[in-house]
């Protein structure tokens, strides 16, 4: 019997992923407020894996997934 090569090519890679949401000025403040969805997160998934991301309501699971799937547009990092 052969060794089968694992093919160690990843079908998704994250790095560094930020996404911060610019909040609108109020009225008499001079300073605009952000909200930080995302901070700094990365993974690599490989062909035939699986990959549970599991967290507290508000924590960023909904904005990683779909900066991942680039229905909005990260702050920084790369997908």
């Amino acid at each position: 019997m052969e060794n089968a090569v694992l093919n160690t090519e990843y079908i998704l890679e994250v790095r560094d992923l930020v996404k911060v949401f610019e909040m609108k000025k109020q009225l008499l403040s001079k300073q605009k407020n952000s909200v930080v969805a995302v901070n700094h997160s990365s993974l690599k998934l490989k062909k035939g894996e699986i990959f549970g991301l599991v967290g507290e309501s508000g924590c960023g699971k909904s904005t990683m997934g779909r900066c991942i799937l680039q229905l909005i547009e990260p702050t920084k990092g790369s997908v």
